[in-house]
């Protein structure tokens, strides 16, 4: 079959709207899905500073949300006509998958970021037969449809608006499982957000529904706008003593800190904001060492890595959906909708910042 797609086939240019091919139906265990809407999430946009490991062309894309069209087998767990979110890919059978922990998967930066599932690679390629990387993140969902392992496919309410709930399978769910999973912030916690967009918002909101105190710092007015809709303590991140601030709006610090913005300024901020035995996580990958100030991590501070929210996503979609529909999760209002061929415009507000979630509509 032939479809229209997103092609990005160097580091340096843009994205390309082209015709692709699949060569072969749905593999066992795969499902064909006809793709509704899908996020452009920055870690899309990182692949343009890979350094030649996210291997190109390729088509990106890894919050994709549509319907079932086709199946690889009843072992599938899906039917035609079934209304999925998509998330990231892994392996099923190493020690961190079997232990409900698929996120830090065995094989999690192979089958998602440098070149996925090599299975059946060969039957995706462009017009002109010329081969495209295996797919990014388990989807390749920059297109009108997407290959995908049923294991990372999740079912959803046919009533949802499945055009706006792919970034549930990737950037929302991990501001929220960090909250609901990493952090398990409770009622009458505090916590800290530093990074007002995708993620951090994402995690102001699941915060609220947990019934937590919360304070969103950021450098852009309009993002601390929308946390304070969320019901965040907004405070620009160039406010003078900024943990100080943070200690005095929470009664002598807060329990729990989330970083996503990479800063090791922010990140320092974030330690010292917080009580004794607080704990920060970090969910931006660092590309430079992080150095620590004295006393950062004193009186039982902690600090760690979160990847994909610790997320099972076949469990925590559901719970966000569900919290959306309840009106305590309104992820909605942080989406603005782009066509598939106004991608690049999609990129060009995303790095400036003019939006926080955009959503292309094949």
């Amino acid at each position: 079959m032939r479809f229209p797609a997103a092609v990005l086939r160097s580091y340096d240019s843009r994205f390309a709207v082209e015709e692709v091919m699949l060569n072969a139906g749905p593999a066992e265990g795969e499902i064909l899905v006809r793709i509704a809407g899908c996020g452009m999430c920055r870690t899309d946009l990182a692949v343009r500073r890979s350094a030649g490991r996210s291997p190109l062309p390729a088509v990106l894309g890894h919050e994709g949300a549509g319907v079932v069209v086709r199946t690889g087998g009843a072992d599938t767990g899906l039917d035609i006509g079934d209304h999925v979110v998509l998330s990231f890919d892994s392996c099923g059978h190493c020690h961190s998958c079997l232990g409900a922990a698929p996120a830090y998967c065995d094989s999690f930066a192979s089958l998602n970021l440098f070149g996925g599932r090599e299975e059946n690679a060969a039957r995706f390629t462009d017009a002109s037969g010329g081969r495209l990387a295996p797919r990014w993140f388990g989807q390749s969902s920059f297109a009108a449809y997407a290959m995908v392992s049923a294991r990372n496919a999740v079912r959803v309410d046919p009533s949802l608006p499945v055009e706006l709930l792919g970034p549930l399978g990737c950037g929302f769910l991990t501001g929220a499982g960090a909250v609901f999973n990493s952090l398990r912030v409770g009622p009458g916690d505090a916590l800290a957000v530093f990074g007002a967009g995708a993620v951090g918002l994402a995690a102001v909101m699941a915060a609220t529904a947990a019934g937590a105190a919360t304070v969103a710092v950021d450098r852009h007015p309009e993002r601390l706008v929308l946390a304070e809709r969320f019901h965040a303590i907004p405070l620009h991140a160039a406010s003078t003593d900024l943990p100080a601030r943070i200690r005095r709006l929470t009664g002598g610090g807060a329990q729990y800190a989330l970083d996503t913005t990479g800063s090791t300024e922010l990140i320092n901020d974030a330690l010292r904001s917080l009580r004794p035995t607080g704990h920060l996580g970090l969910v931006a990958r660092l590309h430079t060492a992080l150095p620590l100030e004295p006393g950062a991590l004193d009186r039982g501070r902690g600090i760690s890595h979160i990847c994909e929210g610790d997320a099972v996503p076949g469990l925590l979609i559901p719970r966000l959906t569900a919290l959306w529909q309840a009106e305590r999760f309104p992820f909605d209002q942080l989406i603005r909708t782009y066509p598939l061929s106004d991608i690049n415009e999609a990129e060009r507000d995303c790095d400036a910042g003019r939006v926080v979630k955009p959503v292309l509509i094949p």
